[in-house]
This record gives structure tokens, sequence and C-alpha cells, in this order.
């Protein structure tokens, strides 16, 4: 299953009562150019580069929040392994809602164009997301990024954290795989309260939470859920919840 999205597009009916109304926001923040000050930019802009990004579910039970796709320098980062997530990396990993990460990728001198998926992906799905960016392929250090929440887990993320597509050609296409990262920001209770996608219905389904109660407060590699067949009393999680590495594949196409 494959769906195309645009900035401008309608949104899916795959989603969950937590992150309801997340593409209307997140869809107002979608392309932001480059900076104009930038000498590599023709002044009348008439020379653009599109890009297409499909992200891929390659999990079993985890539906994906709508992704942020930001294409920027080699030089920016939405997270570090081993520092504490910023509020807006913890609203989207805790939450399903990129418009804050979005808008803090926006007021980067080093983001050159960022969007919003339309809609959650269900697990084996697929959705390409486009955007255009003016002589994008002049930049030294090209990049991006996609991040989003696997919305079965208090503050699990898949993400592709700033990967180069300096080898990226007009026709070709580079494919890659994304690793889960756990947010440290939440505690893995896997709770019907703590986790806001369809595993907890009937639930509190809480999303971002300012409160940090993990025991570490630092953007780690994910460890997995563990379940209540596993023996985990109070989960609310199944073995059909749990993943393996790598949760995402994204495949970058460069169309003109």
């Amino acid at each position: 299953m494959n769906r195309k999205a645009n900035l401008t597009g309608t949104s899916g009916v795959y989603r969950w009562s937590a992150i309801l109304g997340i593409t209307a926001l997140t869809t107002l923040l979608a392309g932001c150019p480059f900076d104009g000050d930038n000498d590599n930019v023709n002044d009348n802009n008439s020379d653009t580069d599109t890009f297409e990004v499909t992200i891929t579910n390659l999990t079993a039970g985890q539906p994906f929040s709508p992704a942020a796709v930001i294409f920027h320098g080699q030089h920016w980062r939405a997270f570090t392994t081993g520092e504490p997530a910023s509020v807006a990396l913890e609203t989207l990993a805790e939450g399903g809602n990129n418009a804050s990460l979005l808008a803090e990728a926006a007021d980067a001198s080093q983001v050159y164009g960022h969007a919003s998926g339309q809609s959650p992906i269900a697990p084996g799905a697929s959705e390409t997301v486009t955007i255009t960016l003016p002589e994008a392929h002049n930049r030294d250090g090209l990049s991006v990024s996609v991040l989003t929440m696997l919305v079965n887990s208090n503050d699990g993320l898949a993400a592709l954290n700033g990967v180069s597509l300096a080898a990226l050609e007009e026709r070709q296409s580079l494919h890659f795989t994304a690793l889960s990262y756990d947010s440290g920001t939440e505690a893995n209770t896997e709770t019907v309260d703590t986790i806001p996608g369809p595993a907890a219905s009937g639930g509190a389904q809480e999303g971002f939470n300012p409160v940090r109660d993990d025991v570490r407060d630092a953007v780690a590699l994910h460890g997995g859920v563990v379940t209540q067949d596993d023996g985990m009393t109070g989960s609310v999680l199944r073995a059909q919840h749990r993943w393996d590495h790598p949760a995402m594949r994204v495949t970058v196409v460069r169309t003109d």
C-alpha cells in the first residue's frame, strides 16, 4: 500500500483520537525555502530540485504518526544520542505531534525545507512526501531527516537522523533503513493510560506530558517493548506490538 502526499493534499482517514487534527496543523508549516541570503540560490528561484521521500513502516503492530521530513545541512540534527531530547522531540515521541519539531526546524538557518506526512502510516504501509527546494544540489552537505512516533509505545521513535544526499543525482534514488530510539522522557510503563496508540483504546491514551519520569533523560537506541505476553503486569501491549531494528525504510528520489 502506497499513498502519495503533497503539501496541500487532504488527510487520510487512518488515525487515532490522540493525534486527531495534527495533519491540518502541520501542513501549515510545510515548504520552508532556502534562506535567500545564501549566494548559491538563484535570485529568481528559477532552478529547483524536487525530491520524493517514501516512508515505509516495517513493523508488525506499530502504526507511525504523521512523519516529519526535513532537508538540511550536515551540521543540523533533530537530536543527538546520549543527550536530552528537546521539548519538540519529546512532543513528537510521546504524542505523535510533529508541529513543534517542524516549527523549530523552520527557524534553523541550516534547514532548507520541511513537510509533514498527511496521515499515520499503518504497519506494512507506505507514504510518499514531495518537497521542492531551490538549487538544492549546489549545497554542500545536503542531508535528510525523517522522524515518526511508534504510537503503541510510551516515547518510541523511528528516525533517520541526518543522512547525506550528496551522492544523489537527478532521476536517481537512495535507500535507507532507520533505527528506533527511546526519547528518554517517559517511563516505559506500557499502560492503557500512557500510550496514545490504538492498542490502548478505552484508556486515557495520554500523549505529551511535560513531566520527565524516565530513568535517564537522554535519547538512546530503543530496547523494544516488554508486553504482557512477556509477563509485564499492567502492560496493554501484546506480542504483535514488539519490533526489531530497522523499524522504517526510507527511499529518496530526486525527480528533477
